[in-house]
């Protein structure tokens, strides 16, 4: 397994060894031991899975307070654009993103600490998306920004995007309250 960091300090891209043969492959997804010499020393509480269509956009969400979350970010299947925004404050890349294709070819997965904001569009016809969370959901300390916030000017590489009606209701980068610091 390797571990990059990127030019965002704190976001770690992980990718794994996989092993094809005839038969198909194996891999390992998540190994503790192997995640916390690569930096990503953290306890995992919640996974989640979403299924969604080519141009779906999902994001970009945050939680705050004693719910702030980390993710470790993947795809099962189908090919997907995955962002995250760095909103801690004080931070030398604060309002700066880092986008990385995830896909079901190379395995490669995102880990995304407290303090940023996520989201992710679908590039396939289908994606399945996974991410395994190291604290619960909790609606109280759920935040977003709006996936097409011209300040933050993402790319997210689709042309008609399909957006949920929560998510277009997100508020700016700019009226984002100071809840993480660098």
């Amino acid at each position: 397994m390797k571990f990059d960091t990127t030019y965002i300090d704190g976001l770690i891209l992980v990718t794994p060894d996989i092993f094809p043969d005839e038969r198909g492959y194996f891999f390992e997804s998540f190994n503790k031991k192997k995640f916390f010499e690569g930096g990503i020393e953290q306890n995992f509480v919640q996974d989640n899975i979403s299924k969604s269509v080519l141009g779906t956009v999902r994001g970009l969400h945050y939680q705050v307070g004693e719910f702030a979350q980390g993710k470790l970010c993947s795809v099962v299947s189908g090919k997907v654009l995955d962002v995250a925004v760095d909103i801690r404050f004080g931070s030398p890349t604060f309002g700066k993103h880092f986008s990385v294709e995830l896909n079901e070819e190379t395995k490669k997965q995102l880990w995304i600490p407290p303090g940023f904001a996520h989201g992710f569009s679908v590039l396939s016809e289908v994606a399945v998306f996974s991410y395994k969370c190291t604290s619960f959901y909790n609606k109280e300390s759920e935040r977003g920004i709006k996936f097409n916030d011209r300040d933050l000017n993402i790319d997210w590489k689709i042309s008609s995007p399909i957006v949920s009606q929560k998510d277009l209701q997100l508020i700016s980068f700019k009226e984002i309250k100071e809840e993480f610091h660098y």
